[in-house]
Formats: structure tokens, sequence, C-alpha cells
């Protein structure tokens, strides 16, 4: 039966006056204050900026220049004028920067992606961490609740002569145990929230009531959720990028071989005489150039790229074979966890508790030694303290499936 711990107040009584807490409200504090999601957002802009210069044309260059600079009869200071110089980019050079420069932006975008779900997996894991110790302080109030009883009605017996005192001092032993298991639980919800005020960038978070039902565990498909792994991880996604990246240098550093033109030209003013009184005037001037591939033909800087694209081609491959290795181990854990869970909520409990309150009643007409009903006690007492921490443990594992989409961390 699903049970909604919504409102613990008997458990809880700490935070019964405040409002309860979602996931979401938890989730959007952690992405507002992660200084992280921060940085991943320089690193784009940071990309971007240089995908935008890796097309832009190189700047032309202009000048002022002279030749034969001397007084004379004849040279009268020589020629002096102005030029402008321009390297025309050959082989579409800057189309593949720009297209590689893109793809290392996809990639950082990608990573920020990767980022803000390390986020939101942190944040979950420590709600459902928090949801169970919730869970696990009511639990463990009705425990000792449960054990008190037996103590009075232990108690109460010797009064009448009815029970041992050795009885009395083990059933009031057994009520102290349950109650330390209380405090303990609550001092470990506290430690729990210390973590989330942390994530959330609070550090004066109060303790809260959280809302949600850590009894209704999510189905898994196996075969499904690793296939929406494979096909939406951004860390995988971030691979494809940079392998495509890495394509578009390597064809880049192939057309280095062919050399961009230098481009120069300009007018001067030649003041020497062809005759007397009469100097050569304006004049243009022109220089055409190229580097000439003589001594290497890029061939290094082409084996070096080529070799980046048979790295960046197998990442993408160890990314898939490290999340289904990782997927195989948290997967299994999550089935156990459920199918214990399971068995636990629908059948060992119930006859646990039943065994404890058929013994307690036949204790208390005399008709059963103490010792049935401590075991007894004791049995109901575990199985309520493993049905917990197995639906913590499958909550846990179900987060964990859900951060694999952000990969490795």
């Amino acid at each position: 039966m699903k049970r909604q711990w919504l409102l613990l107040l008997a458990g809880l009584p700490a935070l019964a006056q405040q409002s309860p807490v979602t996931l979401a409200d938890l989730e959007r504090m952690a992405l507002a204050a992660s200084p992280s999601l921060e940085q991943r957002g320089a690193e784009v802009r940071a990309a971007a900026g240089r995908a935008k210069q890796a097309g832009l044309y190189p700047n032309p260059v202009l000048g002022t220049n002279g030749e034969h600079v001397a007084a004379g009869p004849d040279l009268r200071g020589g020629t002096i004028g102005g030029f402008f110089e321009q390297r025309v980019v050959t082989a579409g050079k800057l189309g593949l920067s720009r297209k590689s420069a893109e793809q290392m932006r996809l990639a950082a975008e990608h990573m920020q992606e990767t980022s803000r779900l390390q986020v939101l997996t942190t944040i979950r894991r420590l709600y459902y961490q928090a949801l169970g110790e919730q869970r696990l302080i009511s639990v463990r109030k009705e425990m000792a609740d449960v054990a008190e009883r037996t103590a009075r009605t232990s108690r109460e017996l010797a009064n009448l002569g009815r029970a041992d005192r050795p009885d009395v001092l083990a059933a009031e032993v057994e009520a102290q145990k349950a109650q330390l298991a209380v405090t303990l639980a609550q001092n470990a919800l506290d430690r729990t929230w210390r973590e989330i005020s942390a994530v959330v960038g609070q550090p004066g978070l109060r303790p809260s009531l959280l809302e949600g039902d850590i009894e209704t565990i999510p189905a898994i498909d196996a075969q499904a959720e690793l296939e929406k792994i494979f096909d939406v991880s951004p860390q995988v996604r971030a691979a494809e990028n940079l392998k495509a990246s890495a394509d578009f240098q390597l064809r880049r550093a192939r057309a280095e071989n062919i050399p961009d033109i230098m481009v120069r030209g300009g007018v001067r003013n030649n003041r020497e005489l062809v005759r007397p009184g009469v100097p050569v005037g304006l004049e243009g001037i022109f220089d055409i150039g190229v580097q000439v591939p003589l001594f290497h033909r890029n061939q290094g800087a082409v084996a070096a790229a080529a070799a980046e694209v048979d790295r960046s081609r197998l990442e993408g491959s160890r990314q898939k074979q490290m999340l289904a290795r990782r997927f195989a181990d948290v997967y299994q854990d999550y089935r156990n966890a459920a199918d214990s869970a399971t068995r636990y909520r629908g059948s060992m409990i119930p006859a646990a508790r039943q065994a404890y309150e058929m013994y307690a009643a036949n204790f208390s007409d005399m008709a059963a030694p103490y010792e049935r009903v401590l075991l007894t006690q004791r049995n109901l007492f575990q199985l309520e303290e493993e049905y917990s921490r197995t639906l913590l443990a499958a909550w846990r594992s179900a987060v964990e499936i859900q951060g694999l989409l952000a990969g490795e961390e």
C-alpha cells in the first residue's frame, strides 16, 4: 500500500510547522547556486568567440615606403608612396577552421549540459537520502512506541506478580534502544540537510519536511534505458562533436599545403628627374607572391591531425563502453533493491507484525513467555529497518541510472 510521507508530524515534530519542500524546489536552488554551471557557461561563450574569430578574414596592411631617399640634383628626395597588402586565403582554410571551432562550441554546450545533469544528480541523491531518513525517523518512532508499550505491559504484569524483574529490565532496555535509534536517525537527517544546504548554496537552510513518495519505486526497463543513455547522453554527443572537429582539422592541415597568395599594391611619387626639369611623377607598384612548399608539405601536422581523428573516434566508443559497464552494476543494485522491497512490503513485514501482535497479546494474558515477544519484536524492527534501507537503495540506484546521462564525473 502506498504511503505518502508528506506530513510526518508524529515522527518529525520539529518540522511540523514548515511548508513541505519538493524535489523541484531543491533542483531549482541547486542549479542557481552552482559555480560549475557558471564556469561551463563561460567556456561556451569562449568557444563561441573562438568560432567567430576562426572564420574572419585576416586584416590588410597599410603602410608607406620610400626608396632612394637622398638629396641630389637628380634624386631630389627619392620615391615616397603608400601601399596596401592583403593575404588571400585559399583552399577554403577559413571555412574549415570555422567549422572545426563551431564543433568545439557545440561540444562545450554538451559539457555544460553534463555539468547540469551532475548537479541534478547530486541534489536528487541527497533528496532521496533525506526522504528515506525522514521515513526512517517515522518508522523508528513507531517502533519506539511499540517497545514502550511492551515495557509498560511488563511493568504492569510485574506489579501484579505475573512477570519477573529481569523481563521488566529487558523490556525497558529495548525501549531505550528504540528511543536512541530515533535520535540517531534524526542526527543522520540533520547531516544530510547540511549537505543539501551546501549544494543549494544556502548555509542557513534549516531542515524541512520533504514532499514525496519513497515507497513507489520507478519501473526501469534495462534495454530501453541503456539505449536512451546512448542516444541522449551529452558526454557521448560531445565526443561526436570532438570527432567532427578533428575531421575538419585534418582537412585544414591538408589544405595548408596549398599556399595563400600575398598581394601588395600601391602608388608613389617618384621625384627623380627623367630629364632636366621633368620628374617621373606618380607611378604604381604591385607584388604578388606565394610561399613555396619546398622544405615541407605540412606532413607532420597532417599526421598529427589524422592521429587525433582516430583518438576522437575511439573516445565515443570508450564512453559507451564505460556507460554500459556502469549501467550493468547499477541496474543490478536497482533490481535487487526493488525485488527486496516488494517482498518486504508484500509478505515479510505483514507476517512479522502479525506474529508480534499475537505474542504480545498472549504475553498480556500470560499465555506466552516474554522471550517470544522480544524475539518477534526485534524481528519486526529489523525488517522495517531493512525495508527503509532497501527503499533508499532502490531510489539511489534509480537516480544514479539517470545520472549516467552525465557520463564520467
